[in-house]
């Protein structure tokens, strides 16, 4: 399975895809926006993502406020959830100067569109939509998106399979091109969110959708799920990113910022390398390493051409050149004549021994 986001092609066998998802980050400033654009390219991330919603379509503030209280990381929002997604909100004038600093930088412009209303307005300007966690069960905009026939995104965090199941299910009438991401959306950044992360779910997407790329959509701290999860064969990564985690905002705590994110992209790199093909070979830069570490057939005394070899007669020392002999040969020459002299601590080789 492979799919492209404007040049790139992302498949099971391509560099791992790195989202710096800018989310609320840009504190409702179009100039803060643009800067994480840069930092983010020059951190090394291949897409900047933002989300397009308005307060009004995605959260009720009646169904909220009728909680009586935050819940999860929103507990520490000093405003109403209502008020924090309206700051939080894109100005839709913002889209195509966004799409333009992308392009203007080298780094891919996409989104999250959360109504129907975003989903034809971003259009123009994406190449690959992602449809996060929370509306895994709202098929009506799964079916909707899916029929635009570009590459789709989906996390799938606070969801059972069942849910899965069936978002790839509608997903796949339409459009076969899917990224399905493991995912945990507990934002609060504790250290204990590293027992919920489950990257092993990634084994049975693996099993269950054959023909979709892994991702991880994740949240919590340092690298160890990303290098977990694309040794599992995730090739789409997403995180928060932001240029400062001391800034005020729902999203800034729990980010990486350019630092962080730059050695993240770092070690991944170095774990895609150490991945290699699979094949079990003696590498290039095994060669050497192995005449010098592995043990050959050795002669312990002098051995006269004519002469049959004994078991006593062997020894097996190191090093092995190449073309000597390895230990489990020995019962392939025992009894057999020597067609040359050989001298006390010589190897054997297959070409010193009478075939008949």
């Amino acid at each position: 399975m492979k799919f492209k986001i404007n040049k790139k092609t992302i498949s099971n066998k391509s560099k791992t895809y790195f989202i710096a998802d800018i989310a609320a980050n840009h504190d409702g400033s179009l100039k803060r926006a643009k800067e994480l654009i840069h930092a983010a390219k020059a951190a090394g991330a291949d897409a900047a993502k933002f989300q397009h919603f308005s307060a009004e379509t995605i959260v009720s503030d009646f169904g909220f406020k009728s909680l009586k209280g935050k819940l999860s990381h929103q507990a520490k929002w000093k405003k109403s959830v209502f008020e924090v997604y309206k700051d939080a909100s894109i100005n839709l004038s913002w889209t195509p100067i966004l799409k333009k600093e992308c392009d203007k930088v080298g780094i891919d412009f996409f989104t999250s569109p959360y109504d129907f209303d975003m989903v034809d307005h971003i259009d123009p300007y994406v190449s690959v939509y992602k449809i996060g966690s929370g509306d895994i069960t709202w098929h009506d905009i799964l079916k909707y998106i899916s029929k635009k026939k570009k590459p789709v995104i989906l996390a799938s965090g606070a969801s059972n399979f069942k849910e899965v199941e069936m978002a790839i299910k509608i997903l796949k009438k339409n459009n076969k091109q899917i990224c399905l991401m493991q995912c945990n959306t507990n934002y609060t950044n504790s250290k204990d969110n590293f027992n919920f992360i489950n990257l092993n779910v990634l084994k049975l997407y693996k099993k269950k959708f054959p023909n979709v790329i892994l991702g991880l959509s994740d949240h919590t701290s340092g690298h160890s799920t990303v290098l977990g999860a694309i040794t599992l064969g995730a090739r789409m990564i997403e995180k928060h990113f932001t240029i400062d985690n001391s800034l005020d905002g729902p999203d800034h705590k729990f980010s990486m910022n350019p630092e962080t994110w730059k050695e993240m992209i770092n070690r991944a790199r170095e774990l895609e390398k150490s991945l290699g093909n699979g094949k079990k070979v003696i590498e290039k830069n095994e060669i050497q390493p192995a005449i010098v570490q592995k043990r050959a057939i050795r002669v312990n005394k002098n051995i006269k051409k004519g002469s049959r070899i004994n078991r006593s007669d062997l020894i097996f020392l190191r090093p092995c050149p190449l073309n000597a002999l390895p230990p489990y040969k020995a019962k392939d020459i025992l009894g057999k004549k020597i067609i040359k002299n050989i001298k006390n601590g010589d190897v054997i080789r297959m070409k010193d021994v009478k075939k008949y």
